[in-house]
């Protein structure tokens, strides 16, 4: 038998077997992109043309005349594949531009697309007829019975794929992957050579005419570029693959023990002579047992290093999160933290759920309804959270998994930083408000001292002034104008000093009032002005009694500012409701005007002292309003619009008073 056909052998088994491990590689690794969907397309159709022609070598070798059925069979196999290769490798390249931002826009992508699926289209009569044969089937040289003109659509399209390979060199991003593509380039443009000598002389009267050359050197080129690919995304993580190595490394071991056992098989052959076929197929397969103390060797020496990269690895990624942590902003460093890990260990998606004082874990998924890994964060005995992870293929790689355990056992130690440093920051925005607020009570005691005093001098005499009988009326109305001013300026310090001041608690007593009785107070006065203003303001009665764990003063200070801020906010004709609700342990007074509302952006400010957007406010009702209720254990929320992009809505709640159960 001459060698030609086992030399055939050798290289269709080596491109059916990297085409198939690639296959395998892009279904493991599930990445949802168009590049790993073309790539597996790619690879398919090379495991029909590598494939078929392997089995109509093996066929060849064992039958001498092979079966016309199995001929036939692997011949249309073999054309499909060959007739989509050309077709393919431009998408491919085509999508990995896409990637690297290399085309503009899908137009042009398109326009990429149709030009490498044209020649498929036009030249199909060719593979009818290629499929429609019988007898006088090429295996040795396939691409002559589709055709000339599909031989020189095959070279373009390699030139076209050498062309990409240059531009992807120019942009790499390493000298790994320059390298990588430039060693793509010169190869292919060396195949683009070889094929059109061969394509020319192996011709009816060429000297290499029926040997099929052109077609072997097809094969290495399917070959060539598939090892250097496979031993790049082991070496440095292309196509970002490289992180799955226990796939890679599961795929290989099976791909080398299948290879083995061909040999077995083969090898038992050649030795039928001289030995039984089961007895030799017995010495090969306890062969690889005196490999065993080198492999161990090698094994230990390859987990040592990967655990110790895996540390440094995790050592890395800790640094970014720890820089985070200190800002002091856990709900930051949780979106961080799960970005980065996500971006760094190349995972479909990360969730870092993080437990509730006082209350439980969610529960964890279960693994039938996806492929979600679960790991625990703990400080000490404690479960502090738990972070998921969802890979892109069917599982977390080896050396990925031991990142996130390592990983896992620090971040309880950034979230505790941040802790401390959030509640470090609080404290010192605490102690700067309260020296602010310091600073602001004695503006207003000597501004109450400086002021209060001559105006209430000014106001006594304006109303002697006004009891006179012989003032003329049109000082009359001016000193009236005078009055109102003194009012609202006296008003304006009486609010200062309600802002600079705590609210009144007598000792160590707790107050309390009936937050029913002062509510309806409070709309009794007010509903004179709200009548000035031409608003409606309605008030809800409510049933008993409502103790409310603060003193009748601040409660006063608290719906007088609101209710008359209401007023103030609802348009002539508009409506003012206050209406009250007791829970178990809370009580709300909710206040709705439907005045023009507040803004997104308004919201965020109202409770800042001295923010308002009247022409004529200070800005310290609502900021006196949200401080009572601080001091009393309560809190305030604004809900606006309401509805039509109007109308607003505050809800005061206050801690009800806490009542004991008296001895009988």
């Amino acid at each position: 038998m001459p060698a030609v056909p086992y030399f055939r052998l050798v290289i269709l088994t080596s491109g059916t077997l990297l085409a198939f491990f690639w296959m395998i590689l892009i279904l493991g690794h599930r990445r949802q992109r168009n590049f790993e969907r073309i790539f597996f397309f790619l690879c398919l159709a090379l495991t029909c043309f590598c494939g078929s022609s392997l089995l109509e070598v093996n066929a060849e070798l064992y039958y001498g005349t092979p079966p016309h059925g199995l001929q036939v069979f692997a011949w249309t196999f073999l054309c499909l594949g060959l007739w989509f290769l050309p077709a393919l490798a431009v998408h491919l390249h085509v999508e990995y531009a896409s990637l690297r931002e290399l085309i503009p826009n899908r137009s042009t992508k398109w326009l990429w697309l149709s030009a490498a699926y044209l020649p498929a289209i036009t030249l199909f009569p060719n593979l009818l007829a290629a499929l429609q044969l019988k007898t006088g089937l090429g295996f040795a040289a396939p691409s002559h019975s589709l055709g000339r003109i599909f031989q020189f659509w095959l070279v373009l399209a390699i030139l076209i794929a050498a062309w990409w390979q240059w531009r992807f060199r120019s942009i790499s991003p390493d000298a790994e992957q320059k390298r990588f593509h430039t060693g793509i380039f010169l190869y292919l443009f060396f195949a683009i050579a070889c094929l059109l000598v061969l394509f020319y002389q192996s011709g009816k009267y060429g000297p290499y005419a029926g040997t099929g050359l052109a077609d072997y050197v097809l094969l290495w080129l399917v070959v060539i570029p598939l090892m250097g690919l496979t031993r790049d995304t082991q070496r440095y993580n292309f196509l970002q693959i490289g992180r799955q190595r226990n796939l890679i490394f599961a795929v290989s071991v099976v791909f080398v023990a299948l290879l083995y056992l061909s040999f077995v098989r083969r090898a038992s052959q050649w030795l039928e002579p001289y030995l039984p076929p089961e007895a030799s197929a017995a010495l090969l397969l306890f062969l690889p047992v005196v490999f065993f103390e080198p492999l161990q060797r090698m094994m230990r020496h390859l987990l040592r290093q990967a655990a110790q990269s895996e540390v440094d690895r995790a050592q890395r990624l800790m640094g970014p999160i720890n820089e985070t942590a200190r800002l002091g902003e856990q709900e930051k460093l949780k979106t961080f933290c799960e970005q980065w890990i996500a971006e760094q260990l190349q995972l479909a998606e990360v969730t870092l759920a993080l437990a509730a004082t006082g209350q439980p874990l969610p529960a964890s998924p279960t693994a039938k309804t996806s492929p979600t890994e679960i790991f625990e964060l703990r400080r000490g005995s404690q479960r502090f959270g738990l972070l998921r992870v969802r890979p892109y293929g069917a599982m977390v790689s080896g050396e990925t998994y031991a990142a996130l355990e390592l990983i896992c056992e620090q971040l309880p130690a950034a979230f505790d930083l941040c802790h401390l440093i959030e509640e470090k920051l609080q404290l010192e925005r605490e102690l700067a408000e309260r020296e602010r607020l310091a600073l602001v009570g004695q503006m207003a005691a000597s501004i109450s001292h400086n002021l209060k005093n001559p105006l209430g001098s000014i106001k006594t005499i304006l109303q002697v002034q006004m009891e006179s009988r012989e003032l003329p009326a049109n000082l009359r109305r001016e000193t009236q104008m005078v009055l109102e001013e003194i009012n609202r300026l006296s008003m304006r310090l009486n609010q200062l000093l309600q802002f600079s001041r705590p609210g009144a608690r007598a000792g160590s007593s707790v107050q309390s009032c009936n937050l029913a009785q002062v509510a309806e107070t409070v709309a009794n006065v007010l509903r004179h002005s709200a009548e000035e203003r031409r608003v409606s303001l309605q008030f809800a009665r409510a049933n008993g009694e409502a103790r409310a764990s603060v003193g009748e003063e601040s409660a006063n200070d608290i719906l007088s500012n609101v209710v008359l801020n209401a007023i103030e906010a609802a348009p002539d004709g508009g409506q003012v409701r206050v209406s009250l609700q007791c829970a178990e342990r809370f009580c709300t007074v909710a206040v709705e005007d439907d005045g023009p509302g507040i803004s997104a952006s308004d919201q965020a400010k109202v409770l800042r002292p001295f923010f308002t957007t009247k022409a004529r406010g200070t800005g310290l009702g609502l900021a006196i309003v949200d401080r009572r209720l601080q001091e009393a254990g309560g809190s305030l929320e604004i809900k606006s619009p309401l509805s039509d992009g109007r109308g607003t809505r505050i809800r005061l709640i206050f801690p009800l008073e806490k009542r004991e159960d008296k001895p009988t």
